[in-house]
Order: structure tokens, then C-alpha cells, then sequence
């Protein structure tokens, strides 16, 4: 796809969103059935069926995928897309791309063994490897536009409001 095919394709959407600010708005929603005889979670999704259950640092066995692996995949994925269409936009092409996303979390805090230590991820880091003639300059404005638009980036970065019920 080259820029003019991505403008195109995009167009509809924002003439749409610019008249009717409304029909931008969207909620994303995600569902687990929990499993009875282990430790897991279900997650149906229209790309397929996902088990969820213990990283093997706090008990897991590693045939369930992490949710903080889950996590960090969902960043490579967004940067990954946001990378690719914006350098599209910016016609900045490139013979490869590689998303590389690494996290860091201490499982005495999961495990509720430390009280000092977070649960979760603490810190994300987020670098991609690419082989372009662009120049520096260009990989640069490439970096910050795809931390500007990834949504997961910045909804990491500036975490939404959250309820539990």
C-alpha cells in the first residue's frame, strides 16, 4: 500500500468522524470464562480461543499464555500496525522491520511475598530494528508519530480511568 492508497481508504472514515464526532466513539470489550479445574481464563475472541493462566514464574507450567506477556503483545501489535501505516503516510519505506518490547515485573509482588514491590509490569521498553535508506531525521519523526498514534502506547502511558465491580 502506498500513501495515496492509504489516504483513500481512510478518507470515508475521517469525513465521517469530522461531521459526526459521535460515530468515532467505540468500546472495546473482552471476555474470559474462568476455568474450574485450573487456575485459568477462557478468552473467546473472533480471532480464536485463548487459555490465559499463571506465567510459570508464579506456578504455571507455560502451556497457557501470560496476560503480561498478553499485554506486551498487544504493544507490539499496535506499534507494530502504527509504525507500518504511518511510515506509509510519511512514504518512508523500509526493506524490514522488527517490534522488540520488553517489561519488567517482580513476582514477589504478584506472589504477595514483598509488600514494597509492585504488582505488575513496572517498566516497559519499547525499540524497533529497522533496515531503510531513510535518513535519521526521518526515522526519528517515524519513532515519535508512532508513539503519538499507538494506542496502547499512550494508553499505557497515561492509564485510563479504572472501576471493578
Amino acid at each position: 500500500m502506498n500513501a495515496d492508497e492509504l489516504r483513500q481508504l481512510q478518507a470515508p472514515f475521517k469525513a465521517l468522524y469530522r461531521d459526526n464526532p459521535a460515530a468515532a466513539k467505540r468500546t472495546f470489550t473482552a471476555v474470559g470464562t474462568l476455568l474450574p479445574d485450573r487456575p485459568s481464563c477462557r478468552i473467546e475472541s473472533r480471532f480464536g480461543t485463548i487459555d490465559a493462566g499463571l506465567h510459570p514464574a508464579a506456578g504455571g507450567d507455560g502451556r497457557e499464555a501470560c496476560s503480561g506477556d498478553m499485554l506486551l503483545e498487544a504493544l507490539v501489535a499496535c506499534a507494530g500496525v502504527t509504525f507500518n501505516v504511518v511510515a506509509t503516510a510519511m512514504s518512508i519505506p523500509f526493506r524490514s522491520a522488527k517490534v522488540i518490547v520488553e517489561g519488567d515485573g517482580d513476582f514477589r509482588g504478584t506472589l504477595g511475598i514483598a509488600k514494597d514491590v509492585p504488582v505488575g509490569v513496572t517498566d516497559i521498553r519499547l525499540r524497533f530494528e529497522i533496515d531503510s535508506d531513510a535518513s535519521d531525521e526521518q526515522l526519528a519523526m517515524l519513532l515519535r508519530q508512532t508513539e503519538r498514534y499507538c494506542v496502547i502506547f499512550q494508553t499505557l502511558r497515561t492509564p485510563p480511568r479504572m472501576e471493578a465491580s
